[in-house]
């Protein structure tokens, strides 16, 4: 069997870890009383939380260096229609999430369907999705070494458009970035997300361009991994080339900061370098040492990725939704089994038992050989 065709479980592992986390930080029983390394940034800066999502990004361009491979012996109208039909499907995904449960109560206590006008547009599986799809073409048409080119020029670009488009004297400010400008003229405040205390989404369309940088950054990484990542030296050149982004990120910081809301340049080089990072010691740790004691449970996640994400944010819209004793069953279940631990250590039990509850579906998935692919 050739180098290129080896099966990495170390990439498995890597994003069901991500997956894991994702669950983890997205559903805490009581947001205000979360531990501050399970909670963003409030704007600039960096915390633990902050690298889950560009991860799961990374991964996804890990995912395509195989994938990519395959299509060197379709044609060309095929390829387009495949990466066409995934983007589509993954944004429409990520939009239906967000109109879940597409009904509603008026004044007058009549159902009716829940306002369409009122609906967030852009979000998480819908960045995914529009990053997926120009990072595809881009590698499809382009190549490794132009699309690489292509995308050091976005993120060099990224900070002169925010600053020339946005608000003086701080462009880079909550209310008046470019990325709320464009979305705000685009689209309209009604729907954007509202979890910032202003209208402004964290995923907006601007923003998504140099996410880009974390799809591109792990399809590099994983086409550099299935030729050369079986040796001691291979390992060793991923870890220092993520260990030199990392740094040039650190310098960049002081005059473009780390920001993962508007998903700075700076924010698309530090998570990277960390991602190169974290996969070589997930490599080293499972394909080299061979340490596949408690790699499953990761796998599990790893396996059936979109469809555990979807059930954990659509089980978390249902539990507010249903009503026990005036309250919601989400607030419930905190308030009255969790939070007998202790307000912080209660609310992240619960996102781990929440976390464990889409771990056991999944479990069962995998045992039953039922995979979702989209």
């Amino acid at each position: 069997m050739s180098v290129t065709n080896q099966r990495f479980p170390a990439l498995d592992v890597f994003r069901g870890m991500t997956i894991c986390l994702m669950i983890i930080v997205n559903t805490p029983g009581n947001g205000d009383t979360t531990f501050a390394p399970l909670l963003h940034a409030s704007w600039n800066g960096f915390t633990p939380t902050d690298l889950v999502f560009p991860s799961f990004m990374f991964a996804v361009g890990n995912a395509m260096s195989f994938v990519m491979r395959k299509w060197e012996f379709m044609s060309t109208s095929r390829v387009v229609g495949k990466i066409l039909k995934r983007t589509i499907l993954i944004f429409l995904l990520g939009y239906l999430m967000y109109w879940f449960p597409f009904f509603q109560y008026n004044q007058q206590h009549e159902l009716v369907l829940k306002p369409i006008a009122e609906t967030r547009i852009f979000g998480v599986l819908q960045r995914i999705a529009l990053a997926y799809g120009i990072s595809s073409l881009m590698l499809y048409f382009f190549k490794t070494r132009a699309t690489v080119i292509i995308t050091i020029i976005i993120l060099l670009l990224y900070k002169p458009i925010l600053m020339f488009f946005g608000d003086s004297p701080d462009p880079l400010s909550l209310a008046g970035n470019a990325v709320l400008k464009l979305d705000r003229w685009l689209i309209g405040d009604k729907h954007l997300y509202m979890g910032e205390g202003v209208p402004f989404d964290p995923e907006g369309l601007l923003s998504t361009f140099p996410s880009i940088g974390n799809i591109v950054g792990g399809f590099v990484a994983g086409a550099y991994i299935q030729e050369r990542g079986k040796t001691f030296e291979g390992l060793a050149k991923l870890l220092l080339v993520g260990f030199l982004i990392f740094v040039i990120a650190y310098w960049w910081n002081f005059g473009f900061p780390i920001n993962k809301k508007l998903w700075t340049s700076t924010f698309v080089l530090h998570t990277v370098g960390l991602d190169c990072m974290l996969l070589a010691v997930v490599i080293y740790y499972v394909d080299f040492l061979g340490r596949t004691k408690g790699t499953y449970f990761f796998q599990v996640f790893g396996k059936n990725p979109l469809f555990i994400y979807l059930l954990s944010e659509v089980g978390v819209i249902i539990m507010w939704l249903v009503s026990v004793g005036g309250t919601s069953l989400y607030q419930w279940l905190y308030q009255n089994v969790f939070s007998h631990a202790g307000a912080y250590t209660g609310s992240l039990l619960f996102a781990i038992s929440w976390m464990l509850f889409c771990w056991m579906v999944g479990y069962i998935m995998d045992r039953k050989k039922w995979y979702v692919r989209v």
